[in-house]
Order: C-alpha cells, then sequence, then structure tokens
C-alpha cells in the first residue's frame, strides 16, 4: 500500500486523522530506498497513521494543508540528497535536472530544505505538534558546520530551521521511540539518536561532552577542528558519548547514536510491501528517473568502513557494515522477479559498497571502532579478514530463482578487499566479471597521487595497477572484451593542476585508458575532506594547499577530460581530421 497523500486516500482506509505527516524535499516513490516510504511504512506496521506530503508548494498553503495537522508530529526531510547539492554542482551552478521530481526538472525541491519546510509548517499551523528532522541533510548539519555555498560555518541546522527535535543516523528505531513516546505523554529527551534544544543543562549526565560553542568555531578554526574531531569520534552506538554545544544562551543536546538494527530488524524492514512506484498523485505529473536505478535493485547491507574522507556514509549510516540475511535478500528477489514488467535483471544487489556483505571485523562488532586506527587505510587491518564467499553464494543462488536472468553488481567495488582476500577474492572477482557486470565494472581510485590519496582516505596507486592486471586476464580467460570505470575527484584539498597532469600521465601510461569520469571536489558538511578544505590543514594540522578558484578547479578537471573531449569530437566529426 501507498501511504496516504491525500484526505480521499485517508478516507479508504477509515482515517479520520493523522499521528504523523512526512514531508519530502523528493516526490513520493514507495521503495525501500527512499527514507520517507521505510520511515513511513515502519511506523505504519507499528499501528501508528502515518501520511506523506512531497515537494510541497512553498508560496501557498495547498499542499502543506492537505492532510490536515498531524496529532504527533511533522516529519521534515530534504529528500534523499543534501538540497544544496542537490542543486548546485561543486562550481556553484544551477543543476538543471533531478532524478526525484516528476518529469525531471529541477524546480520543485527548494535551498535548504529544511529550514524552508518547517517555516511552511509553522506560518499555517501555528503552536503545532513537534516538528522533527531527519535524512542526510539534518544527520550532516547536526552541529556547527562548514557550509561550502555560504561559504561560512553556520549553526545547527535544528537553530536554522527553528525545529524540536533532530533525528540523526539510520533512523528506524529513534523515530519509532519517538512516536511512542509522545503518544503516551512520556519524555522523549533520553531517546538515543536524536538531538534537541535546551535552555540550561540540568537533566545532563555524566556520558555527555561538551564541543566548543558555535561562537567558537565560527571565530577559530583550531576550535572548528577540535570540535570536528570530538563530533567525529562519538558517531559509533558502542563507544559515543553524547554531546553538547552552546549556540549563544542555548544548548544543543546531541543524544548517544541509537543502536544499530539486528538483522532480524533489517530483515523485517525490508520486508514489508513496498509498491516500487511513484505514487498515482505525483506520476500524473511525470515520470521520475530513480525508478530507473532503484526499482529493481535490492539493498543487501548498510554501512561502510572505507572511510573516505571526501564520503558523508560513515557518519550517517555507520562504520559498521549490517548486513540483511540470505534468507531475506532472496524473497525480495523473488518477489521482484513476480512483477509484470520485470525483464530478468536484478540492476544492482549492494550497499555503500558492494563487497562488504557478509562479514564484519569481530572485535568492532564487540567494542565499536577503533580510535586510533581504520578498516582499510593505509592498508586494509589484519582483524578484518575480509571474506567474500558469503556474496558468491548469495549472488549464485539469485542467479537460480525462476524469472531471473542476471544479478548485476553496480554498486562500487573495493578492489583492496579483494586483493586482501587470499581465500576467495579471487573467486569473487572471477564470477562477477563473468556473469554480473555489462562490459564495465565500476571502482573509485578518486587519484593516484600519494600526496592526494593520503588526504583522501585511498589505497596506494600500486593497488589499483594489481587489481586491474586481475581485471583484465578474468575478462581475457572468458573471451569478453571489458573495461574498468575510475571514478576521479579534481581539486581535493592538495591537489595541485600538476598532480592532475601526473594522474593523467599515470592513467595513460600505466592503465592504458584516457579516464573521463571526472568530478570537480564538492565539500560537503561533516567530512574530514571539507574540513580540510575550511581550515587549509591536513588532519595532521599541517598547512596544505587548497584550490578556492572555481575557474582553477574547472581547469584541473579539463587537464584529464579535455583530450577526451576533444577525442570524441573528432570522431563525431572524422571530415575535419582530413
Amino acid at each position: 500500500m501507498f501511504l496516504p497523500t491525500t484526505i480521499k486516500e485517508m478516507d479508504k482506509l477509515g482515517w479520520k486523522n493523522l499521528d504523523v505527516i512526512l514531508v519530502s524535499g523528493d516526490s513520493y516513490i514507495d521503495s525501500p530506498f527512499i527514507g520517507i516510504s521505510v520511515i513511513g511504512k515502519h511506523l505504519v506496521e507499528k499501528g501508528f497513521r502515518v501520511g506523506v506530503i512531497a515537494q510541497p508548494d512553498i508560496n501557498s498553503e495547498k499542499d502543506i494543508i492537505r492532510l490536515g495537522e498531524p496529532l504527533l508530529f511533522w516529519g521534515v526531510t530534504s529528500g534523499s540528497v543534501d538540497s544544496m547539492v542537490a542543486n548546485y554542482t561543486a562550481t556553484k551552478k544551477r543543476r538543471k535536472r533531478d532524478d526525484y521530481t516528476p518529469g525531471g526538472i529541477n524546480d520543485k525541491r527548494p535551498d535548504r530544505s529544511l529550514i524552508v519546510y518547517t517555516g511552511l509548517i509553522r506560518r499555517f499551523f501555528k503552536n503545532t505538534v513537534p516538528v522533527v528532522l531527519g535524512g542526510i541533510e539534518a544527520s550532516l548539519r547536526r552541529v556547527s558546520h562548514y557550509d561550502f555555498w555560504s561559504n561560512k560555518v553556520r549553526r545547527s541546522v535544528l537553530f536554522d530551521a527553528k525545529a524540536d527535535i533532530l533525528i540523526y543516523g539510520m533512523g528506524e528505531r529513534a523515530v519509532l521511540n519517538l512516536a511512542e513516546n509522545l503518544r503516551d505523554g512520556e519524555n522523549y529527551k533520553n531517546i538515543n539518536g536524536i538531538c534537541y534544544t535546551s535552555k540550561d543543562l540540568k537533566n545532563i549526565t555524566d556520558n555527555f561532552v561538551n564541543i566548543p560553542s558555535f561562537e567558537e568555531v565560527d571565530s577559530s578554526k583550531s576550535s572548528f577542528t577540535k570540535m570536528f574531531n570530538i563530533f567525529y569520534e562519538n558517531c559509533d552506538p558502542i563507544t559515543a558519548s553524547g554531546l553538547i554545544q552552546k549556540h549563544d544562551k542555548r544548548y544543543l543536546i546531541q543524544n548517544p547514536p541509537s543502536e544499530y538494527l539486528l538483522q532480524t530488524e533489517l530483515d523485517e524492514i525490508y520486508g514489508y510491501k513496498y509498491e516500487l512506484e511513484l505514487h498515482p498523485y505525483y506520476k500524473k505529473m511525470g515520470d521520475v528517473r530513480a525508478l530507473d536505478t532503484i526499482k529493481f535493485s535490492i539493498t543487501t547491507h548498510r554501512g561502510c568502513y572505507g572511510e573516505c574522507n571526501f564520503c558523508a556514509i560513515s557518519v550517517h549510516q555507520g562504520r559498521t557494515v549490517r548486513y540483511r540475511s540470505e534468507k531475506s535478500i532472496l524473497e525480495e528477489a523473488r518477489n521482484l522477479s513476480a512483477i509484470k514488467d520485470f525483464k530478468g535483471n536484478i540492476m544492482d544487489a549492494g550497499g555503500p559498497t558492494a563487497n562488504m556483505y557478509g562479514f564484519e571485523c569481530k572485535k568492532k562488532l564487540e567494542k565499536g571502532v577503533c580510535k586510533d586506527k581504520r578498516c582499510l587505510f593505509p592498508e586494509v587491518c589484519k582483524t578484518l579478514k575480509p571474506d567474500h564467499s558469503k556474496q558468491i553464494s548469495l549472488i549464485k543462488k539469485m542467479e537460480k530463482i525462476k524469472g531471473v536472468k542476471r544479478v548485476f553488481i553496480a554498486s562500487g567495488i573495493r578492489y583492496d578487499l579483494i586483493l586482501k582476500d587470499g581465500i576467495s577474492g579471487d573467486k569473487y572477482l572471477k564470477k562477477i566479471v563473468s556473469d554480473n557486470i555489462s562490459g564495465q565494472m565500476k571502482i573509485a581510485p578518486e587519484h593516484t597521487e600519494k600526496n592526494i590519496l593520503k588526504m583522501m582516505g585511498k589505497p596506494d596507486q600500486d593497488e589499483i595497477v594489481k587489481f586491474k592486471k586481475m581485471f583484465d586476464k578474468h575478462s581475457k580467460d572468458i573471451g569478453k572484451k571489458q573495461f574498468l570505470t575510475y571514478y576521479l575527484i579534481a581539486a581535493h584539498p592538495g591537489c595541485r593542476e600538476k598532480d592532475m597532469s601526473n594522474l593523467k600521465n599515470f592513467m595513460n601510461k600505466e592503465l592504458k585508458i584516457n579516464p573521463e569520469q571526472v568530478q570537480v571536489f564538492t565539500p560537503t558538511p561533516s567530512t574530514y575532506s571539507t574540513h580540510m578544505y575550511y581550515t587549509g590543514k591536513d588532519m595532521s594540522g599541517n598547512n596544505i594547499f587548497v584550490e578556492r578558484d572555481i575557474k582553477r578547479k574547472e581547469k584541473q578537471k579539463n587537464i584529464i577530460t579535455e583530450n577526451s573531449f576533444s577525442r570524441k569530437k573528432n570522431q563525431k566529426n572524422p571530415k575535419k581530421n582530413r
């Protein structure tokens, strides 16, 4: 069933009012890949009545009042992507397209959606029930943070939006606890995984740490560094303390993170009945491109211990991988195969990183993440023990399901994990090269220069060369001409034009390609790379070069792409070469 988005739908369900209304910057796709769908379904399964208002008109009351006022709370999210990232490129140009908007035109999601939507609610519902922020934008902007688009340190979005509560991370457990507490009239301020504001610290326990205030981090980059380090170190449910940050005369209180969902809980959530379509109310406005990717894909796990410095997944989803049972995943695959327009292809079976399914560090599971070292950088930790055998088994069983022709692995691959797995790494690569890619495999070395790779937290360039040899060998053995697609970043903190030239030369000489997939680094909130961009210092406190000029950022990118573009142009216009 779709969650209701009109009064007519509520009437069909026999609901006179709603407990929760979810407001989103995305259109409403009922899919396990969409946050409001997962949260909404979860609450409904637990007995709450939930409705959705997607991409409301911010200039009138027509959308926001459509379902009335909820009894418990409003849930507000910018959607699957931070609204500023969704609306602007790394060079601050307005994006014309939006994959989560019907018709694809980027004209429905406002900048700083959390602030705008909360203001919209309060404009038409005075003294309303609590407004609760959630999703990726809320999660990454929950404490004071550097904002690239305004080029300044901003307060917690909870203050700027004038909301009441913020749920961070993967929010199923916290949102259910909150709904139950509000329904039962109980105090919600001890729920893990939430932030709230307070005028005093009367009821704060010893399990909280003060971080530098907004005023301090706004005026001092050294204070910003101190704040960010404490913030980053307190994201793991097993080891984290709560955080306190003063903003003027009030305090942001961040409770410790929610415990990760158990495998049985993950199986339950992904086992809910999803329509896997755009809601009919919005479908009449046009199709959404996101469905092309997610409709016939399967999430096998959450979290990532790759901990790349430019990536926000470790802060939002966590550094501990939690994976669904084989039974749950196979059941979802069978359900997909029974859909009328299923063509036989499962477009992706993976997570933030495809080949982290089925294994984790036992020490981490018992004691939490290490504070003095990382799982994969500068090399794969000995206690992790990568083992791809469970994913090999899973893929083979999915392929045997009636109606399934192919199972693609389209999520990113960590090639260093494959190289480190001496038992099943080569078998895994051979399997997916033979059966589970469509002519190319995506990997993300991001760069090749040692000094840049160190600042990114990525493996050494030698690993790329080793992996390419393995990939080419397996492709040759099966008689297929296949390619690796390399994702690269230009203008990352520390990167100069000469580093991009060296990258270009390495790719040409060692990997025998002209790279084309290059993006300019975007400083998104709450990552170490953004910290470097803002402070001009690396993680050890050393001064580094940071390219801030937009034209020179583009020039770094063009060092890689200009020959590729001219080659393509000449291929289209061969007469010009005569």
